[in-house]
């Protein structure tokens, strides 16, 4: 019963913060008390059992560029056995844009066992970390360090 109310209570904040930052723009539509509560929730979210939820925290923490996340999607990224909660660590830490988390998925283009993986995290830090950090080659290359190399 308590676990499915911290998932109740996290999913409506994930859909409270998303909706705000939706129809303001940014995470500055929030007030500082808003912030630190979705903020804190979020972050209990990523410790959560359920998949979806500790993937929607993560997302929605890159959303918020929250520093206080940079540590805990670092561990997530690197040690996390679902391909898809690594990708979703990746694109957050590439949004909150602190070195620590860009240099973590930087070589996570380089080292972590999928290449899908891979391949997303050379995109993120291109797109959103820094623009040009990688070459990407066309189509019909067969692995990574082909695809996004510099």
């Amino acid at each position: 019963m308590k676990a499915s109310v911290v998932v109740f209570a996290v999913l409506a904040l994930m859909i409270m913060a998303s909706t705000l930052v939706v129809a303001g723009g940014e995470s500055k539509s929030l007030t500082a008390v808003q912030y630190a509560r979705a903020e804190e929730n979020l972050l209990i979210g990523l410790q959560s059992d359920n998949q979806g939820v500790r993937e929607g925290s993560a997302y929605m923490l890159g959303e918020l560029r929250s520093s206080k996340a940079v540590i805990p999607l670092m561990a997530v990224l690197r040690s996390n056995p679902v391909e898809s909660s690594r990708i979703v660590a990746a694109l957050a830490l590439s949004r909150i844009g602190d070195a620590r988390g860009v240099y973590a998925v930087k070589r996570a283009t380089l080292f972590d066992a999928s290449e899908n993986v891979q391949q997303k995290c050379a995109f993120f830090v291109n797109t959103y970390a820094q623009p040009g950090a990688f070459e990407f080659a066309t189509a019909g290359m067969e692995s990574t360090p082909e695809m996004a190399h510099k």
